[in-house]
């Protein structure tokens, strides 16, 4: 079997220059973990996975100590806190995003996707057909071929 056979066609997209949280709520929203990135010209340029947002979170600065005992929270520190968090929030995708995503073709055979998914930990895979974004691959679409067909 071959990926052109379980692959998505016309799949999602967001540029690079999206803001972080219109990319997030688009892969919450349409329950996709992952969705690949396009530059103006439409070349892809990368993937944005769930797991990039949460890695894009973890460099929030969290002021390491906060005295709670004698009630007193630096303000200054709290102000430089909400405007990281306003930084992060206006990040763009490529900010977050892997570049230069692991590819394949839509004549790659499904062996060969999972053997990458699994080798490369990973959940949703770009099809480039001569330069050009032609659909993603997914393990969801990986295990529904393990699924026997019913025949009602």
């Amino acid at each position: 079997m071959l990926v052109e056979e379980i692959m998505t066609e016309n799949p999602i997209t967001v540029t690079a220059d999206m803001e972080i949280i219109k990319a997030a709520k688009i892969l919450l929203d349409r329950r996709i973990n992952g969705v690949p990135v396009l530059d103006d010209t439409g070349k892809l340029v990368g993937i944005l996975c769930q797991s990039d947002l949460i890695a894009q979170q973890k460099k929030l600065p969290v002021p390491s100590l906060f005295s709670f005992l004698d009630g007193f929270i630096n303000l200054s520190s709290m102000k430089g806190l909400e405007k990281e968090v306003r930084k992060i929030a206006a990040a763009a995708v490529s900010d977050a995003m892997t570049p230069n995503p692991v590819t394949v073709g839509p004549d790659s055979r499904i062996e060969t996707v999972a053997a990458l998914m699994v080798d490369h930990n990973l959940y949703t895979l770009p099809v480039v057909e001569t330069g050009l974004l032609v659909g993603v691959v997914g393990k969801e679409d990986i295990l529904r071929t393990l699924m026997p067909v019913n025949h009602s």
